[in-house]
């Protein structure tokens, strides 16, 4: 994929996600999603058992798992079903997907001329600041026309 394409790609996965921007509005509930939907609907665990077609100690304990956390995407979709809920999945960035591509692309250029600038400053061939800063941004925008993955390679 081109940069180009990315870039859009990244426009069009952020328009969508934007509406999930403060997600903090959907996190889980302390006892999770499947126990608060069942007990708002006055719906005992041995209802949803039976409609999800397993026992009755096997929804405590995906109630238990949905809690800690370690319950699987499937065991969640069987239970919104069986809840007549529509499982949602996303996973939505603090920022949007350009900012954290243009974040990364000035860190991986300022690692690459710190270490520049400290063989040039040994050879008494310091860059002014203004220069440098012009330097850096020139150096991110090419890391982010031609990266692609290469962008995540280095640690920055």
């Amino acid at each position: 994929m081109r940069a180009t394409e990315r870039a859009s790609a990244r426009r069009q996965l952020d328009k969508r996600l934007n509406t999930l921007r403060n997600a903090e509005e959907l996190a889980r509930p302390p006892r999770g999603w499947v126990r608060a939907i069942r007990e708002a609907l006055g719906m005992t665990a041995a209802q949803l058992a039976r409609r999800m077609g397993v026992t009755q100690p096997r929804i405590v304990a995906l109630e238990q798992a949905e809690a800690r956390g370690a319950l699987t995407l499937e065991s969640l979709e069987a239970a919104a079903r069986a809840l007549d809920c529509r499982l949602v999945y996303a996973l939505v960035p603090r920022q949007p997907l350009d900012v954290l591509v243009e974040e990364r692309a000035r860190r991986l250029a300022q690692k690459r001329l710190e270490a520049i600038s400290h063989s040039m400053a040994l050879e008494a061939q310091g860059v002014e600041p203004a220069e440098e800063s012009e330097q850096r941004e020139r150096l991110a925008r090419q890391l982010i026309e031609k990266a692609g993955s290469g962008l995540w390679k280095e640690d920055a």
